[in-house]
């Protein structure tokens, strides 16, 4: 199949992107595929959550150009890592002053070859980093938690990803919208899922993502999910997820 890259977005912190993009990434490749993960988060968490705290190269210096991105891949449990690191900050501003700034990466990732799917971790904020994530990527993943303010930044999402389609990447589509961190227990959650699904004309994954204290607990063991507990509710959800996404 020929490669699929996802650029996997949310403009706000802690909901829950780079855990969708490590477990994801870790069942998908244990359906078989063969994946690769980028760190492309300056406070590079999906680095440190995989246990690739110290690797020899990251991608500040794929950005930088003095190492390849091949140069910088790191195995482990199966899938593959471009690190991150707290460098990316330096070529975030090195890279406001460049032409055509927004084509780094999908000039690094042009050198990457026999993967199924990329998929990108970016950072929690629309900068440099993020459009180019967004500029390179085929497909989009928004992860989202059932709460009031979720509505408001789903609008600044998809105002975003609107405006890099007419812009630069005229052929990036929205892949769907994962539920994370549901918790079906609270009326809030139910009430904001059905409103999403009567006023959302994009796909919303029947696998939703429960809290579940597995899925808080792996990153610190430098695991997925699937690693650390195959038999928890988190493990559950998102091989279920993987299915559905690799289908859809």
């Amino acid at each position: 199949m020929k490669t699929k890259i996802v650029a996997v977005i949310n403009q706000k912190g802690g909901t829950g992107k780079t855990t969708t993009t490590i477990n994801l990434g870790s069942a998908l490749s244990k359906l078989g595929h063969k994946v690769l993960l980028l760190d492309l988060d300056p406070q590079s968490n999906l680095s440190y959550s995989l246990a690739v705290s110290s690797p020899d190269a990251t991608l500040a210096e794929a950005f930088l150009g003095s190492k390849s991105m091949q140069e910088i891949l790191v195995q482990k449990d199966g899938i593959w890592v471009a690190p991150g690191s707290n460098e990316l900050v330096d070529v975030e501003i090195s890279l406001v002053s460049q032409p055509d700034r927004e084509k780094f990466l999908k000039t690094l990732l042009s050198e990457v070859k026999g993967f199924d799917y990329v998929l990108i971790d970016c950072p929690p904020s629309l900068s440099v980093l993020t459009l180019n994530a967004l500029t390179a990527a085929h497909e989009v993943l928004i992860p989202l938690q059932m709460e009031v303010l979720t509505l408001q930044g789903l609008d600044q999402i998809m105002n975003t990803i609107n405006k890099v389609q007419k812009a630069f990447n005229p052929k990036l589509k929205i892949k769907g919208i994962v539920v994370v961190m549901f918790d079906v227990r609270r009326k809030l959650s139910l009430e904001v899922l059905e409103y999403l699904r009567e006023n959302v004309k994009e796909k919303i994954f029947d696998s939703q993502i429960r809290l579940n204290v597995k899925l808080a607990e792996a990153p610190s063991f430098g695991k997925s999910v699937l690693d650390y507990d195959g038999t928890s509710n988190g493990a559950k959800d998102y091989k279920a997820l993987a299915v559905e996404f690799s289908n859809a």
